[in-house]
């Protein structure tokens, strides 16, 4: 595959990555605001199958397709940029691996809350909290690393 192919699939998979994120994580803020259970439900099935079928592939091929056209323009894997890139994709990966994990169990309390017509439980809300805070330094991170990508900075 030449550079100008991979590149722009890298991008197309990044704008992906960090459009059904932060899309995602919008709906999802709001939808739990709103305290409506039976929304909750609707807007966390939806979170979930999104995160699979565009987030998923789309965090799996960012690497792969980053670290190629790295060594296709002949930049150094040691160089500070790259370093910084790679670094800062995998602290947003350890925010978004737990976040996923959440993600799944809050879909699964807030389908049994609106089926059988209650509140949702406390840990729904101690999830929400950490699904929360974990979302900042991992949207932070990918919009440096998509400064890196884009100035490459030496």
């Amino acid at each position: 595959m030449d550079y100008l192919t991979l590149k722009w699939l890298h991008i197309l998979s990044a704008t992906f990555m960090f459009g059904t994120g932060f899309g995602t994580a919008f709906y999802m803020f709001f939808a739990n605001r709103s305290g409506n259970v039976e929304a909750i439900a609707v807007v966390t099935r939806w979170v979930a199958r999104a995160d699979w079928w565009f987030t998923t592939p789309a965090v799996i091929f960012q690497p792969l397709s980053g670290l190629w056209m790295v060594h296709l323009a002949g930049f150094a894997m040691t160089a500070r940029w790259v370093v910084w890139a790679v670094g800062l994709y995998a602290l947003a990966g350890a925010c978004w691996l737990p976040v996923v994990w959440l993600q799944l169990r809050m879909r699964d309390m807030a389908a049994d809350a609106s089926a059988n017509k209650q509140s949702l439980p406390a840990k729904y809300w101690r999830y929400e909290r950490i699904w929360t805070v974990l979302g900042f330094p991992a949207f932070g991170a990918l919009i440096v690393v998509y400064w890196l990508m884009v100035n490459k900075p030496m």
